[in-house]
């Protein structure tokens, strides 16, 4: 799915019309605390959800993740992630986000290990692992992180169910086959997609090289 945060924040509604094969439209939300970088907030994604039919998933970059992400789901979003290093109560948010009618997302920092939150996943439909450090769009993939995108496999795989495993960071051609291979099986890719001549052809082939490993 590609990232507003590598689009044209002047134009947004060009940039969603840009990509119209891609599953889902992936909105980053910071607030210069969190992350040094203060982006998107509520109100533009309330103005999207007008403007598309597209399933908005929001990323929160954020401090006090408890308070403003409820809000996220009430305007729309079918997906709302929480970094679970900001987050004080996660399972009390997962439940609420749930209960909006969101899918509820826990992101993890490259170097947050995913073993402490082992007990956390059954109140999760998806978990991001960060494969750049979050704050900016445009870094290059750490390749440090794969091991961590394969042992959360196995911890989802163990659990059953349908837990996405999310990716956010440095996809390109390049990396997303390895992304594949490590067990990941959903995808975020900024600057590759509205870098391109065409980001939707590039959204297509991103999926294609993907689809190409999960089967």
């Amino acid at each position: 799915m590609p990232s507003l945060l590598s689009a044209d924040f002047a134009n947004l509604q060009s940039a969603v019309e840009s990509v119209p094969s891609s599953d889902a439209l992936h909105v980053d939300v910071m607030d210069s605390h969190f992350v040094p970088n203060l982006t998107l907030g509520l109100p533009v994604v309330e103005s999207l959800r007008k403007a598309t039919q597209a399933m908005l998933d929001i990323h929160l970059m954020i401090e006090d993740p408890d308070r403003w992400a409820p809000a996220y789901a009430e305007a729309g979003a079918e997906s709302v992630t929480f970094h679970v290093e900001a987050a004080k109560a996660p399972v009390r948010l997962a439940r609420e986000l749930r209960q909006q009618g969101a899918r509820a997302g826990m992101a993890l920092k490259p170097a947050t290990a995913i073993e402490g939150y082992a007990d956390l996943l059954p109140e999760l439909d998806m978990v991001l692992i960060m494969t750049v450090e979050p704050g900016f769009g445009g870094q290059k993939f750490l390749d440090m992180t794969l091991p961590k995108i394969t042992r959360t496999r196995k911890l989802l795989d163990a659990l059953g169910g349908d837990i996405w495993l999310q990716i956010d960071g440095g996809v390109s051609v390049e990396t997303i086959e390895r992304c594949v291979e490590a067990g990941a099986d959903a995808f975020v890719a900024g600057s590759s997609v509205f870098g391109a001549d065409d980001p939707d052809a590039m959204v297509r082939r991103l999926r294609e090289l993907a689809v190409s490993r999960l089967s």
